[in-house]
């Protein structure tokens, strides 16, 4: 660890060399993938074009497919993917298991059930139902956290609580799309792929204005991570109000994983493979959740760029789930091989 000072030693920042420097690559290599996915297309531009459009002064033209029909949808991909990220390594953090991320434990799925009680039964519109997909995921939150934290607050019980009411979730989900008719069912399903296709501004604004508001207190919230995988009679030795802690850790998690499915559906894995991915690049020992959201935001934003190029009518869930199942397989492979050494 390293330390940056300002004159007069007034303030002091701690980081880690080798993380600083992949966040650095990552970033970058991110903002590739973003100007890649503006210029490419039926209509493809240069790069100065693009400059030019994002500086006020592009043509009608220009102006209309890069600030009407692709900005928002690779600023979409970044804001969920970096909120999904971010709200991966919290929990992952938190139960201290690899599969401890919001779509494994079944926030993301309380969201969807949200989504569809409002799609199917109120026939509401798209804020209505980003709406019920965030009231969907807390109450879900709510609900797994109460069962989970009797006798004492335990990963495994928290992700086998998650498990079984995700599991009775689905029931519900499927059971709502059966009774609904063919052109809800079929609105129904498309959202539940999980999809950035036809993102607006005005999806993207209040997104933007979530996560601009929630990562500052996963990453302030998130010092204590550390101290609270040593245990809790530790970490509250050490001056940490544990149920306090964790309580805000979790809603903060929730409420990341519950917008990023209101603005972009249930879009699997990328929660639970990019902390994994951050944490591997970086080589730290406690959680990187900053490493993580910019392994999130790259991650779909890839994803998302692929699935245009080479299906465009594929939507961007279909490709995290494919390549979040390679993972998960990896995974669990890996960690069979390890414990039997």
């Amino acid at each position: 660890m390293r330390a940056l000072r300002t004159p007069g030693d007034r303030l002091s920042v701690r980081y880690a060399p080798r993380a600083a420097a992949v966040c650095l690559v990552l970033g970058a290599v991110t903002v590739a993938v973003a100007v890649l996915a503006l210029t490419t297309g039926d209509y493809p531009l240069t790069v100065p074009e693009v400059a030019s459009v994002l500086v006020g002064r592009g043509d009608t033209v220009t102006d209309f497919v890069v600030g009407t029909l692709r900005l928002p949808r690779v600023l979409a991909g970044l804001l969920v993917g970096a909120a999904l990220g971010v709200s991966g390594a919290l929990f992952q953090s938190l139960t201290r298991n690899p599969l401890g991320s919001p779509d494994i434990v079944g926030f993301t799925t309380g969201s969807a059930t949200g989504a569809l009680v409002v799609i199917l039964l109120l026939g509401g519109d798209p804020s209505a139902v980003a709406l019920g997909a965030v009231v969907g995921g807390l109450a879900t939150a709510v609900v797994v956290y109460l069962l989970a934290v009797r006798g004492g607050m335990h990963g495994t019980r928290l992700i086998l609580m998650g498990i079984g009411v995700s599991a009775m979730l689905l029931s519900v989900n499927a059971y709502l799309i059966t009774r609904a008719s063919w052109q809800d069912a079929l609105a129904a399903q498309s959202w539940l792929i999980g999809s950035l296709n036809g993102r607006q501004w005005d999806e993207v604004v209040p997104m933007a204005v979530a996560v601009a508001v929630l990562l500052p207190v996963a990453l302030y919230q998130g010092r204590r991570l550390a101290l609270l995988e040593m245990g809790d009679d530790a970490a509250h030795a050490l001056g940490v109000p544990v149920q306090r802690t964790r309580l805000a850790l979790v809603a903060v998690g929730v409420a990341l994983a519950a917008v990023a499915t209101a603005a972009a559906g249930p879009i699997g894995f990328v929660a639970l493979a990019a902390p994994q991915i951050a944490r591997r690049l970086t080589r730290s020992t406690g959680t990187a959740l900053f490493a993580a959201g910019l392994t999130g935001a790259l991650l779909l934003a890839g994803c998302d760029l692929a699935t245009q190029r080479l299906a465009p009518t594929l939507p961007v869930g279909i490709a995290t789930g494919a390549v979040g199942g390679c993972y998960l397989a990896w995974l669990l492979a890996h960690s069979w091989r390890k414990a039997t050494r």
